[in-house]
């Protein structure tokens, strides 16, 4: 098998600028994602029914449902419908901020619960306030917990984002998709965006890693 070297140096400059957007989206999509996620996994915790009930709903739509048609929904059928125009980087980052939020908020949800209730009974015996006992004593500590959770989320997150090309969005895979159909090649484009995507999730690993050591 002949490995074509050329090809890639030629799209090399279109591919880095497509890594750019990857980062950029996925980073704002776990933003984004991370304080809906926040909203609903404590909804989803309320004791009133009429709060409950719609998150428990957006949880099981967005996990039950597949993240490319989430994507199509998103950019063909609601960006349209606000901006009265297809946007494709806007439907990428709403679609995966939507998507992330749902995966979030259980985690949220999971790392509040761990949490011991004696630790909520003292801040109450403090005189505490619900909202002061979870922004003071249980978040700071639960989040520590979820860290590891939040990697795996966002490192998942960077590789989904993939599925946006399908919209046009110019990032990774939409450049090697270019190479591939001007070039009539398979190896080339799509082994080194292996590479492109292996070094940014594995990359992001380690600096998760150093982060929970400094936090252990």
């Amino acid at each position: 098998m002949d490995f074509r070297l050329d090809i890639i140096i030629d799209y090399l400059p279109l591919i880095l600028k497509g890594a750019m957007l990857t980062i950029g989206i996925s980073l704002l999509s776990i933003i984004l994602g991370s304080i809906l996620g926040l909203v609903i996994g404590f909804g989803k915790m309320s004791s009133k029914m009429i709060v409950r009930w719609p998150m428990s709903a957006y949880i099981n739509f967005f996990r039950g449902t597949p993240l490319y048609v989430q994507i199509l929904m998103v950019h063909f059928g609601l960006i349209p419908l606000v901006l009265g125009r297809t946007d494709p980087i806007t439907a990428a980052i709403i679609a995966l901020s939507l998507n992330s939020a749902a995966y979030t908020a259980e985690i949220f949800r999971a790392g509040i619960q761990s949490m011991s209730a004696g630790q909520l009974e003292a801040a109450y015996s403090l005189g505490m306030s619900h909202r002061q006992a979870m922004q003071f004593i249980i978040l700071p500590q639960a989040i520590k917990r979820m860290i590891p959770a939040f990697g795996n989320e966002f490192i998942v997150l960077v590789k989904d984002s993939s599925l946006v090309a399908i919209i046009a969005a110019p990032e990774i895979m939409y450049w090697s998709n270019g190479m591939s159909g001007q070039y009539s090649r398979i190896w080339e484009p799509y082994l080194f965006a292996s590479l492109i995507y292996f070094i940014l999730t594995y990359s992001l690993s380690k600096l998760l890693n150093v982060l929970e050591r400094k936090l252990a």
